[in-house]
Formats: structure tokens, sequence, C-alpha cells
């Protein structure tokens, strides 16, 4: 298994956007590999606000395909030139080789 992490730092107020675009039904959901994406929110009492995205593949090889779809690819494209919005402080992502995974016994 490999994952996908994408952490978001947001002002606070604002996590339900970054919730909101990475919950909605999109094209990632009919990849081949595709197992799932978890949505989650730190909780904090005041402050800026932090989101995490883990998306599962069954292998690297799959998320590779999906870096290099032209599906992909051309949303990215779609974004070039805009200026990102003024409530994301930071964001940052990783991926990672799952090498262990312990389930009730």
């Amino acid at each position: 298994m490999f994952i996908q992490l994408r952490k978001t730092v947001v002002t606070e107020g604002n996590a339900d956007k970054v919730i909101e675009r990475f919950s909605k039904p999109g094209i990632i959901e009919k990849q081949e590999g595709f197992i799932d994406a978890t949505v989650m929110v730190k909780k904090v009492r005041r402050g800026d606000e932090e989101v995490i995205v883990q998306i599962r593949w069954e292998s690297e090889e799959h998320w590779k395909q999906w870096e290099k779809s032209d599906a992909h690819i051309a949303g990215h494209k779609a974004k070039l030139g805009q200026p990102k919005p003024d409530y994301i402080v930071h964001s940052e992502g990783g991926v990672y080789n799952v090498v262990t995974v312990k389930k009730p016994s």
C-alpha cells in the first residue's frame, strides 16, 4: 500500500473550504489502484485550523499513474497563474510506503 498525505493549515473558520474541496466526488475515485481518501481536521480551540487529506493507493505505481494522468495534469494546469486563496497559511505533502498494518486480533 502507498499513501499520499497533504496537510493544509488555514486561518480560523476556513477549514470547511478545504474539506469541501476534497470531499466532493471527483475523477480520482475512478483511477485504477485508488483505495480511498480520508479527510481529517485537527481539533483546535482557537486559531489556525489544520486539515489532513490521506489518499491510499494499492501501490506506488498506481499513484504514479495518477500523477502522470491527463486528468490530473489538466486539473493543475487549470489553476496555473491563479493566486492561492488568502485563507491558506501553509500547505505541504508527502508520500509514504506502508510497511505494517495492525488489525484487531
